[in-house]
């Protein structure tokens, strides 16, 4: 009897770990600018944005090294400070095309808060499409 009993509670302890743990895993950020830009032509985020300031192959594709959207903001001062302090804001990105210079992906490199959310990056580069 005691045999059955501990092969019954190695069997419930094994299918124990087979269950599904979806709710505990967390969900794949996603990337507003990668789904922006994602089959854009590379001249287009060019003219609007700026040149890139490197570029190399990378497999069959083209990787620019991109950094923009150069700001200052002011923060505005908290309780019993005199000035607020000046966040300098920017952005940098490896923008990868296919041969025909179309985007492929867009891989933030450098990012930081931004004046309304979480990233500067997406903020610039994948604002809010105005309602009409």
């Amino acid at each position: 009897m005691n045999i059955r009993m501990i092969t019954a509670a190695g069997l419930l302890l094994a299918l124990t770990g087979c269950t599904t743990t979806t709710a505990v895993l967390p969900t794949i950020a996603s990337n507003p600018v990668q789904d922006r830009w994602e089959g854009q032509s590379a001249g287009r985020f060019f003219a609007s944005y700026g040149p890139p300031i490197a570029d190399r192959d990378e497999g069959g594709n083209r990787v620019y090294t991109w950094r923009g959207g150069y700001k200052t903001v002011t923060v505005a001062a908290k309780k019993g400070a005199k000035k607020g302090s000046k966040l300098y804001l920017s952005c940098k990105a490896d923008i990868v095309t296919n041969q025909s210079y179309v985007i492929r992906s867009v891989h933030i490199l450098g990012d930081q808060p931004g004046t309304n959310g979480s990233s500067y990056c997406a903020e610039l580069l994948a604002p809010p499409e105005k309602a009409s």
